[in-house]
Order: C-alpha cells, then structure tokens, then sequence
C-alpha cells in the first residue's frame, strides 16, 4: 500500500476551488486525466454514497464507489472506498475495499492550496502518480480561469 499527496496553489477562494473540483461539469473536464467521459453518482455530503465511474467500450461502465466519511463544505471532505465497479457490476472484495482518498482547501489571502491524498495498492500506484500530477494542474488552471459573469 502507498499513500500518495499532491499539492497545489490556486490563485482562488476556496468556495471557487471546491466548486470548480466537485461540481459535476467542471469534475468532467479534469477527471479527463483519469479517463475520458468520467463522471460521478452520488453527493459529497456526509454520509452520501458516491460512485466515480468511467465509460467502457461496450457501454457498461467502470470505477470506484465509497462513502463520504467526512464533508466540511469548502475546506475538506475524505471517502472510504468500499469497492469497484467492472461493467456495470459492484464488487465489494478486492484492493479497493477500504482505501481512503481526502481533498483539503485550505485558503490564504485569496490563494488556497489543494491538497489530495489518497491511499493506493502498490501496483496502482505509478499510474495514480501521473494521473493525479495532471488532473491537479488542470483543476488549478480551470479554477483559475476569469469568471465571466452569467445574463
């Protein structure tokens, strides 16, 4: 088992950041780094079951499912994963079972600095470096983009 972290900067409130990180339009664009067309089912409340899923060839889907364990709106929010997903089909065994993964946000004058860590078996974990590498700093470049205001 590796625990990993990553770590930025972001030139944006805090509230920005979760939202930009959590909301499911935006999620959809930096989970690209994962895998293109991932989404997600579920809340991030307390106690909310949520489910990462991205699409299969066949039309199925795949990914991981857990509960939120802890959710303070705008500074942090942990999941305990209880399983994966493989076409469509939970499954409650395997290396995901039990893993933990936590986003903090944490904001200074108007920077706030994003913090992942998650908990990963060993053969996942390369993988999981690159992949988070990217998606950190595709979610540091969409929460830093200029608002536009909406009419």
């Amino acid at each position: 088992m590796e625990n990993l972290r990553f770590s930025v900067d972001v030139d944006a409130p805090a509230q920005h950041v979760w939202n930009v990180m959590l909301d499911l339009d935006s999620y959809r664009v930096w989970t690209g780094a994962f895998h293109e067309g991932s989404t997600y089912e579920g809340g991030w409340n307390e106690g909310d079951e949520i489910r990462f899923l991205g699409p299969n060839d066949d039309g199925t889907a795949s990914g991981l499912f857990g509960t939120i364990v802890e959710s303070r709106p705008h500074e942090f929010v942990s999941i305990r994963y209880l399983g994966d997903i493989e076409n469509d089909v939970e499954n409650r065994e395997g290396p995901a079972v039990g893993l933990h993964e936590s986003y903090s946000f944490s904001e200074t004058d108007g920077v706030t600095t994003l913090v992942v860590e998650l908990e990963v078996p060993d053969e996942w974990a390369e993988d999981m470096r690159g992949m988070w590498s990217e998606a950190i700093v595709t979610i540091k470049q969409l929460a830093e983009r200029p608002r536009s205001t909406k009419s």
